[in-house]
C-alpha cells in the first residue's frame, strides 16, 4: 500500500467485540485507525494488542456527545448490543443510537467522510417474513423492553438515508445478524457466550421455552470482511444491506453442539420465554452476494471451536 492508499478511520464503540476485530483489520490492512469507546460494555483489554501500534489511537469517548476529528472514513459501531447491557439504562441506548447517529453524520457531513452505520436484524423484530430480506420493513413492539434497542437503530437508519437525501451524504448501512467469535463478553447474555461459558464451567445450561426458536450464526472474521467490502464498494451503493449466516439452527441444536465440542456434562433446563424474543431469524444475503461479492465461508462448528478455545483461556 502507498501513502495515497493509507486511510484514516474513526471506529466508534472500537473497543467492543466487532469494534476490536475491526480496528485490527484496519491496521492490518496498512490503514490509521481512531477508536472512540467510552468503555460501557467495550474493554480496553480488547485493544490491548493494539495499543503500541503507531497507526492507533484511543480516544475514551461517548457518541452522545461530539467528536471532532479529520478522518477519511468513519465506522459507527458504538451501541450496547446484547438485552442484558442494552435494557440496563433504555433511555442511554435510545440515545446512543440516536444523537450518536446525529453527531456522527454531522461529523461525516462536516469533514465530507465516508460513513458506514452499524444496523441489526433486530430492526426486522418479530418477524412475520422468513428469511429477512432488506425489502422487509419489520414488526417491532414501539413500547417493549426490545424497542430502545430495535426502535433507536430503525431510526439511526432514518436519520443515515435523511442525510444521504437531504446532503447527499456518502453512507452504507449494514443490518448485522448474529454473531459470534474471541472477545464476546462473557457476561452479555448472548445465546452463543451463555451456553459457552455454562458447557465450560459445567453449569445447567438454559434455553427458553422449548429451544425451537432458531437463529443463524455468522463468525466474527467473516462479518468483518463484508464490513470491508461494503465500505469499498462504489459510491451510491447505501444499502441496507443484511451481512449474517445463512445457516439456521434451533436453540436446542445449538446448546447440543456446545456440549458435545466442549465435552461437557451440562444438563439442560428450561425457563420461560422471554418478553418479544423473535421465534426466527435469518437473513436472505442475495444482494451481499450480488453487491459485494460476500458470503461467509466459516461454519458453526468451525467457529464455535476457536471462540471456545477463547473462552477455555479466559476462564481459567
Amino acid at each position: 500500500m502507498n501513502k495515497y492508499d493509507k486511510k484514516q478511520v474513526l471506529v466508534t464503540g472500537g473497543a467492543g467485540f466487532l469494534g476490536s476485530h475491526l480496528c485490527e483489520r484496519l491496521l492490518n490492512d496498512g490503514h490509521i485507525v481512531i477508536c472512540a469507546d467510552n468503555l460501557f460494555t467495550g474493554s480496553k483489554e480488547n485493544i490491548y494488542h493494539l495499543l503500541d501500534d503507531r497507526n492507533f489511537e484511543f480516544l475514551r469517548h461517548d457518541v452522545t456527545f461530539p467528536l471532532f476529528v479529520e478522518v477519511d472514513e468513519i465506522y459507527n459501531l458504538a451501541c450496547p448490543a446484547s438485552p442484558i447491557h442494552y435494557q440496563f439504562d433504555p433511555v442511554q441506548t435510545t440515545k446512543t443510537s440516536v444523537h450518536g447517529a446525529i453527531n456522527m453524520l454531522g461529523l461525516a457531513k462536516r469533514i465530507k467522510a465516508k460513513i458506514f452505520q452499524a444496523s441489526t436484524s433486530e430492526v426486522y423484530g418479530d418477524p412475520e417474513v422468513h428469511p429477512q430480506e432488506e425489502s422487509y420493513w419489520g414488526r417491532v413492539n414501539p413500547i417493549g423492553i426490545r424497542a430502545c434497542y430495535d426502535e433507536g437503530k430503525r431510526c439511526a437508519e432514518t436519520l443515515f438515508f435523511d442525510y444521504f437525501r437531504q446532503h447527499s451524504l456518502n453512507i452504507k448501512v449494514a443490518r448485522i445478524f448474529n454473531t459470534y467469535g474471541p472477545r464476546m463478553n462473557a457476561n452479555d447474555g448472548r445465546v452463543v457466550s451463555n451456553f459457552i461459558v455454562q458447557a465450560l464451567t459445567n453449569q445447567p445450561i438454559t434455553i427458553y421455552g422449548e429451544g425451537e426458536q432458531t437463529r443463524s450464526f455468522c463468525y466474527v472474521d467473516d462479518l468483518i470482511d463484508g464490513f470491508i467490502r461494503f465500505m469499498d464498494s462504489e459510491d451510491g451503493f447505501t444499502g441496507p444491506v443484511n451481512l449474517g449466516n445463512e445457516n439456521e439452527f434451533t436453540i436446542a441444536e445449538l446448546a447440543e453442539l456446545v456440549i458435545d465440542l466442549t465435552g461437557s456434562g451440562s444438563e439442560i433446563i428450561k425457563q420461560p420465554l422471554p418478553q418479544d424474543d423473535p421465534t426466527q431469524r435469518k437473513p436472505n444475503i442475495s444482494l451481499a452476494r450480488d453487491k459485494l461479492n460476500w458470503e461467509p465461508t466459516i461454519q458453526l462448528k468451525q467457529g464455535l471451536t476457536k471462540t471456545i478455545e477463547y473462552f477455555e483461556t479466559r476462564l481459567k
